[in-house]
């Protein structure tokens, strides 16, 4: 995904070509086509995107949130990272925070065309294609890294990365690792838990994934998500 010596970096729309295109994983494509044939009942009549899911949101953004993954019957369905897994899923859980937060201007995510626009923030999965059981394995985590290092070069302006849970987190310290960014002793994540390097000029801020299971036990809550977020706006350099 890096440039040869001498090239112009990539564009951000020809790194998201690339995400889309990509075959490096073969359990995980296969994984994808078959859900995307198989379908579930409630969208039996749908074409399924079925491929890898590049992130979106505003390229001049400050904050980059990243996510685990495409949910089977959600971005691997819609083609758009956190949307379409259901409403009051993760993907609305989401975006009605970042609503609050004054970073998106509706508080839903349900199709690619249903006009949400993300200000100041950038949104992608440290795995782009849909694992079985929502489980990537080690190495499947390792190879799409390569993405998103190839992404956020193409995000100028980028200040903050938000890790979704401990996966995600785990993921950005590993790209740090390859640009020779190690901290030790290694942070830990946590919810509202911050990493800075003084080699980067990136910080790392820990949330707990809006899943189902989380929002339904209230490991996560509203207010958990508005605190984090709040303090994170406010800390942004212009």
């Amino acid at each position: 995904m890096s440039a040869r010596r001498g090239d112009r970096p990539p564009s951000l729309s020809a790194v998201q070509t690339a995400i889309i295109n990509c075959n490096r994983c073969g359990r995980l494509r296969r994984y994808c086509q078959d859900v995307g044939r198989v379908k579930k009942a409630a969208f039996r009549d749908e074409d399924y995107w079925a491929r890898p899911v590049p992130g979106f949101g505003d390229p001049d953004a400050r904050v980059l949130i990243l996510g685990l993954a495409p949910a089977a019957h959600g971005a691997n369905r819609t083609g758009r990272v956190f949307t379409g897994d259901g409403v009051g899923a993760s993907g609305d859980f989401l975006m009605a925070a970042l609503n609050r937060a004054g970073f998106a201007n509706i508080t839903t995510s349900q199709h690619p065309d249903d006009g949400l626009k993300l200000t100041d923030v950038y949104i992608a999965a440290a795995v782009r294609c849909a694992p079985p059981d929502n489980k990537p394995l080690p190495e499947e985590i390792d190879t799409c890294l390569d993405h998103l290092a190839a992404e956020v070069a193409c995000l100028p302006r980028l200040q903050v990365v938000v890790a979704l849970g401990k996966i995600a987190w785990d993921g950005w310290l590993k790209v740090w690792a390859r640009q020779g960014i190690v901290i030790r002793p290694k942070p830990q994540f946590a919810h509202g838990g911050v990493a800075r390097s003084t080699h980067s000029t990136l910080s790392l801020v820990g949330m707990y994934h809006p899943s189902r299971q989380n929002t339904n036990t209230r490991t996560v809550t509203p207010q958990m998500y508005d605190t984090v977020l709040r303090t994170l706006r406010d800390s942004l350099r212009s």
